[in-house]
């Protein structure tokens, strides 16, 4: 059979991070390795691809298309099913990914035969191999890691490309499924039932043994949880001698109360992590049930700055937050001396604990799926019109990513090139922004 696998392109809507990071498509380089055994697989990167949907149906002739993405996806991924029918009925059509793992009833109204909510290697194999099923595949989630490394060579003509940040280039490896905590707003959880496992530390050396790249991004939703099982990656990278850079997630707490492990990690690579703040108040860290405090974040960028690691702080903007607030997490993220942040709307995702408890007084609609992109306001400010908020987000981030301290830092630790990358994307993003403030209007 020949089987093309696609990633999808934003939605010109989307406010997306493209424009300061393209990361390969690991789920389906792992979808790519459970096919092409028996079949004949392709991959397209649509974010990267010159051509259109309907040349690469007409060069491809595919008997089964697959495909996979966000919630802000949907729309682009139901206009692809659409028009490959259009072109030829015959050829299968499968979608998967988080989205459709979680929520697959968003993607009824698309042109496709399955809609994958489970298990989506083990079906999209059955699939393949000519086994029929309803239309929504629906199973109980299994809970261990026992598939053949990703595919990585489909996407060799794009490799080039692909990066994260200062991160250049730069491959993904993922090590855990899920995640141990609790976080209303989370939607990592959503998408194992609450449950986490992780793959066998030997089998994730031997994965890292076969990247070349230096720079490895370890896409676990927390990579960070297990003092034990990271003391068995640091002895198998130092036995072997893997010589490499990590960036990683991670949380404030266990970053704080673990100094002499992340001395160690940083020994053996860790370059970056991105670390999950949320707030500059304990009020609100309280509200998400983050299970952690202020003191904690504080004391974790001192180490991180400490021990010379980046640290990627993201943040929630609240919906009830005042001029003040921004004000207050700029002072916050200037004492602290963090140099890169993510600024989000706080956005009930669906399938989140933050979502059945909203009032649902959308601004954006459910079926706006472009703009669900935890960048958007999909509701209200409380004390702030739209556009004053927006502009708040804009303010702020230029505020602490252009101090004169922090420019200089940029400039002396990675080069120019680099720098101007980041500089131009990361302006891009802003002006979606801009436009915003512009309108009025999300």
């Amino acid at each position: 059979m020949k089987i093309v696998l696609l990633r999808p392109k934003p939605d010109p809507e989307t406010i997306g991070l493209r424009h300061v990071m393209i990361c390969e498509p690991l789920e389906l380089e792992y979808v790519g390795a459970v096919l092409e055994k028996d079949h004949h697989v392709v991959l397209y990167d649509m974010i990267l691809e010159k051509m259109s949907i309907d040349e690469i149906v007409y060069k491809e002739l595919p008997d089964m298309v697959c495909m996979t993405g966000y919630i802000s996806h949907v729309n682009i991924l139901m206009d692809y099913s659409k028009r490959i029918k259009k072109i030829n009925d015959k050829i299968l059509t499968v979608v998967g990914g988080v989205h459709a793992e979680v929520v697959p009833e968003d993607f009824e109204e698309g042109s496709f035969d399955y809609i994958i909510s489970a298990n989506p290697l083990d079906y999209v194999v059955s699939i393949a191999n000519g086994n029929v099923f309803s239309r929504i595949i629906r199973d109980e989630k299994r809970r261990s890691f026992q598939y053949p490394h990703p595919a990585r060579h489909l996407v060799d003509r794009y490799k080039k490309d692909y990066y994260y940040m200062f991160h250049n280039p730069c491959s993904l490896i993922k090590t855990s499924y899920g995640c141990p905590y609790n976080c209303s707003f989370c939607f990592c959880k959503a998408i194992t039932d609450g449950k986490y496992f992780t793959r066998p530390m030997d089998d994730v050396i031997e994965e890292l043994k076969t990247i070349d790249d230096e720079e490895i991004y370890i896409v676990d939703d927390d990579f960070l949880y297990d003092e034990k099982r990271l003391a068995m990656f640091c002895d198998s990278v130092e036995k072997l001698g893997i010589r490499k850079k990590y960036l990683v997630y991670g949380r404030a707490d266990f970053i704080a109360e673990n100094p002499e492990m992340m001395k160690r990690l940083k020994g053996v690579g860790l370059r970056a992590v991105i670390v999950g703040l949320e707030s500059y108040s304990d009020e609100d860290l309280d509200s998400y049930n983050k299970n952690s405090q202020i003191n904690a974040s504080i004391a974790c960028i001192e180490l991180l700055n400490a021990l010379d690691i980046e640290c990627y702080g993201t943040f929630i903007i609240g919906l009830d937050w005042k001029k003040s607030d921004f004000d207050s997490l700029r002072l916050f993220i200037v004492k602290t001396g963090i140099q890169f942040v993510n600024l989000q709307p706080l956005t009930p995702m669906p399938g989140t604990d933050l979502y059945e408890r909203t009032n649902k007084n959308w601004i954006v609609g459910v079926d706006d799926f472009a703009k669900w992109d935890m960048a958007h306001l999909v509701l209200s400010p409380v004390h702030l019109s739209i556009r004053r908020y927006y502009f708040e987000i804009v303010k702020l981030y230029y505020q602490v990513t252009l101090r004169p301290s922090m420019v200089h830092r940029a400039l002396k630790k990675y080069p120019f090139k680099e720098n101007l990358k980041l500089t131009i994307g990361a302006n891009r993003v802003m002006w979606q922004y801009v436009k915003r403030i512009i309108k009025g209007r999300p």
